[in-house]
């Protein structure tokens, strides 16, 4: 892979704390391997003592946690730039399943080189702090949201959070992106039945809040759904170095 596969990262660890160029330079070095993962491949396994990360370059993924009856819940989606794994390079063990949602291109990076990294680059270690941070903010947000939003106000707030990360990687136009997950997947995500997800989706589209056509969603109304949702982005995180904010959604 070419060094614009780590300018994603550096971009966005640029965000979050200020380092320079021997900084880049570390992150740009690091040693990696590409792999790439069909839909629904494992990308690592609950229980694995893995010895690399994942550093997701393309495509989609998600992390979830599977139950003894065979249900699960998806508790997190991965966009590009995201490290999939980063809590393993310290923990050693991985605690839930990273699955890709769409085919996926990866960077795979050893612990090592990482642990490395996080000892000789202090502004690198603080950004990857950070990050992890910002992902347990993330987790918690989704646990307020499925287990005491309603069925509507959660799939709202959902696609609110999927506009402003997408939006803000890249992936996203003027309140339109591309939602890859299938109805199932929603509801493994919300905690409703696909049965449910439908109509919610049918109803919201029906009130003029979104617009769907096959997997591309645009939201003509953001301040209406963003309302319904109850969504603020607070949670998100999304501050330069030096505290000012990176931009809000414009209706």
């Amino acid at each position: 892979m070419s060094r614009s596969v780590f300018d994603l990262i550096i971009a966005k660890f640029g965000k979050r704390a200020a380092f320079d160029e021997a900084d880049r330079e570390a992150l740009r070095s690091l040693p990696h391997r590409p792999a790439s993962f069909e839909p629904q491949a494992y990308i690592s396994r609950e229980g694995d003592r893995p010895q690399q990360v994942h550093l997701l370059i393309s495509g989609f993924a998600y992390r979830q946690k599977s139950l003894i009856d065979g249900a699960r819940q998806i508790i997190g989606v991965g966009i590009s730039g995201d490290f999939l794994d980063l809590e393993c390079a310290l923990l050693g063990r991985a605690d839930h399943n990273i699955q890709a949602l769409t085919r996926c291109q990866v960077a795979v990076i050893p612990c090592a080189a990482v642990d490395a990294l996080i000892l000789s680059h202090s502004a690198l270690a603080r950004a990857m702090w950070i990050q992890t941070l910002i992902d347990g903010s993330l987790f918690r947000e989704w646990i307020a949201n499925v287990g005491r939003r309603d069925a509507r106000s959660r799939l709202a707030h959902l696609l609110c959070e999927f506009a402003r990360r997408l939006e803000l990687a890249g992936m996203a136009g003027e309140l339109a992106y591309e939602l890859p997950m299938t109805q199932e997947q929603l509801a493994d995500t919300l905690g409703l039945t696909p049965v449910h997800v439908n109509r919610v989706l049918k109803q919201l589209e029906t009130q003029g809040l979104i617009a769907r056509e096959k997997r591309f969603v645009r939201i003509p109304d953001w301040e209406a759904l963003r309302r319904i949702g109850g969504f603020n982005e607070t949670y998100l995180h999304l501050h330069t170095p030096d505290g000012h904010a990176e931009g809000a959604v414009s209706a």
